[in-house]
């Protein structure tokens, strides 16, 4: 099927049958084991939103609460999150967002994904015909893509918002005038990354007075960002694109002596915002929406359910390690697939849909056996010709990355992953804020092993790959019932799909799917939080890595009686909603 700008959910239903025996059955909760004590929820009847840092959350919170629309809210929070949570997201990167018009039943996509410059080409992170190692890359110009953050706020504001433009950055503006405290988590992650921003005196200064680093309830101020706030109020987005601000972003991109960049102001002149088709396909009783190519999210993630339908993950729960051994095994499948096929398709005639192929998916989820592991993993050959072109190339992503979860008054919409690539991005901060290091999700290689061009390489004016994954799920009356995304890299997608799960197959409250344990596959090693299936796991054959693995989710459940909005334990967000 071939979606046009504007998905409506009630048309996209006729065409998918849905699964007989997936109906909305009351089942037992599952004990679930997990380290995390005191999980925020908050209930409302009217609006929620849901993002990272309570700040952030107030923002939106008082947004909605004025009568403010989904975007709206989502605005005024990234421009809060990006003073206070700016190693995440900001005005120096990008973002996708999933829009929901409750009068319309109209879903659209907008892709804020930054942009490669010009000059850029297939080798741009390779020295002497090697790779550069990964965060030799990172740090300093050459990671510097063309923020799409600044267009995405006020172009969707332009379509969906209700209150002016200028009521949107109050709480941004003082906060960044009066000072914030800074957040144990920002405390951290300043300490761990000390070194490499010493490099940057701009940086420096900020995150580091007097030569230490800023600790847990130390007051910040950032007069900087306060006078680029003020001038995106007053003159909009186009000051991000043309004049002085973008202008000080190439002068210390291509200043940087140790990695220069490739960045120039036309670069910033022909970025363009894009609406892209959402992709959606059905679950069992459900239809679940995300974000299409530059992002890997929506085709991984409806793989991975594609595959695990034929599966009665229902029956099996949550404690059986054979739901584990077989979402493993369905992620693995479709992240070969992703690794070979999946880039800008403005670029690239990538497979696309034909990935979600019901037959294809049949053929895949074949290889799939319950109690082992699988025998071989590796891409298949989607429903098209110029796909099998390519070589695979996985990438080496780092998460530095936020998600917002919005419900307006209304009923409309919105989910939206933003990012700045890694913490903290290329390090360099310009105008108050920092700068992304998009460009490194590229493929550092060019071609593979055989000489075949790997699809994810850098060129001139792309997007690069990304795991992205905001979603919105709806149920057979193409009303919505979750709303939900996540931070953490290529890590994402299997975020995002094991609460899709523990939601619609488990029936678990959504505080508790977003802190159980996280286990995913990305290849042949199963990662897990814990170690409370790796031996059940490891007697079946799996390989298993038990580790840290921080997300960043947040969530909105959506019934009949109620709003009820959680954010990840793990990080620090809040729910606010009434």
């Amino acid at each position: 099927m071939i979606f046009k700008h504007f998905l409506q959910i009630s048309a996209l239903l006729m065409f998918w049958p849905l699964s007989a025996n997936a109906q909305d059955i009351a089942r037992p909760q599952p004990e679930i084991a997990t380290d995390y004590e005191g999980v925020s929820v908050a209930e409302g009847a009217d609006f929620m939103i849901v993002t990272a840092n309570p700040h952030a959350t107030e923002a939106g919170y008082k947004v909605l609460e004025k009568g403010g629309s989904a975007v709206d809210a989502a605005i005024a929070a990234q421009l809060v999150l990006g003073l206070v949570e700016p190693q995440s997201s900001g005005l120096g990167g990008g973002a996708f967002m999933l829009h929901y018009d409750a009068e319309s039943k109209e879903l659209v996509s907008y892709d804020a994904r930054e942009t490669a410059p010009m000059l850029a080409g297939p080798y741009l992170f390779q020295k002497h015909g090697e790779p550069m190692a990964f965060f030799d890359a990172v740090v300093g110009g050459r990671s510097v893509g063309v923020p799409g953050t600044p267009a995405l706020l006020k172009e969707t504001h332009q379509i969906h918002g209700k209150l002016t433009w200028m009521e949107l950055f109050d709480d941004a503006v003082m906060l960044a005038e009066e000072g914030f405290e800074v957040s144990p988590r920002m405390a951290q992650m300043v300490e761990g990354a000390q070194d490499r921003l010493k490099r940057f005196p701009a940086t420096s200064a900020y995150f580091m007075p007097d030569g230490k680093p800023v600790q847990a309830g130390d007051r910040l101020h950032n007069l900087k960002y306060a006078d680029t706030l003020k001038e995106f109020r007053f003159y909009g987005s186009s000051k991000f694109y043309r004049g002085q601000i973008p202008a000080r972003i190439v002068e210390a991109v291509q200043g940087y002596a140790d990695n220069p960049g490739l960045l120039n102001t036309r670069d910033f002149h022909e970025y363009r915002l894009k609406k892209r088709d959402p992709v959606c396909g059905p679950y069992r009783a459900y239809i679940v929406c995300s974000m299409g190519e530059p992002s890997s999210g929506a085709l991984t993630l409806l793989q991975m359910l594609g595959m695990l339908e034929k599966f009665d993950l229902p029956a099996l729960g949550a404690d059986d390690p054979q739901s584990w051994s077989l979402i493993a095994q369905a992620s693995a499948l479709a992240f070969a697939d992703r690794n070979k096929y999946m880039t800008d398709p403005d670029f690239v005639d990538t497979p696309g849909l034909a990935l979600i192929d019901p037959e294809y998916l049949v053929s895949r989820a074949s290889l799939i056996k319950p109690d082992q592991p699988l025998e071989m993993i590796e891409a298949g050959t989607p429903p098209t010709i110029s796909a099998e072109e390519y070589e695979a190339a996985p990438d080496v992503t780092r998460p530095g990355t936020s998600h917002i979860s919005v419900v307006d008054k209304d009923g409309n919409i919105v989910s939206m992953t933003t990012t700045i690539e890694g913490a903290f991005g290329s390090h360099m901060m310009v105008n108050g804020y920092l700068l992304n290091n998009e460009l490194t999700d590229f493929s550092f290689e060019p071609y593979g092993e055989d000489g075949k061009p790997i699809a994810n390489s850098a060129e001139g004016g792309k997007r690069p790959r990304s795991s992205m994954s905001p979603t919105i799920v709806f149920d057979q009356k193409g009303n919505p019932v979750l709303v939900l995304g996540s931070a953490g890299g290529s890590h994402i997608i299997g975020y995002v799909l094991q609460r899709i799960i523990a939601v619609l197959d488990w029936n678990m409250p959504i505080e508790d799917a977003l802190a159980m344990p996280h286990i995913l596959a990305r290849g042949k090693t199963i990662e897990m939080e814990n170690d409370v299936q790796q031996k059940a796991l490891e007697d079946m054959g799996h390989d298993v890595s038990v580790k840290s693995l921080n997300s960043g989710l947040t969530a909105i459940h959506i019934t009949n009686e109620s709003l009820r909005g959680s954010p990840d334990p793990r990080r620090e967000g809040v729910a606010k909603g009434q």
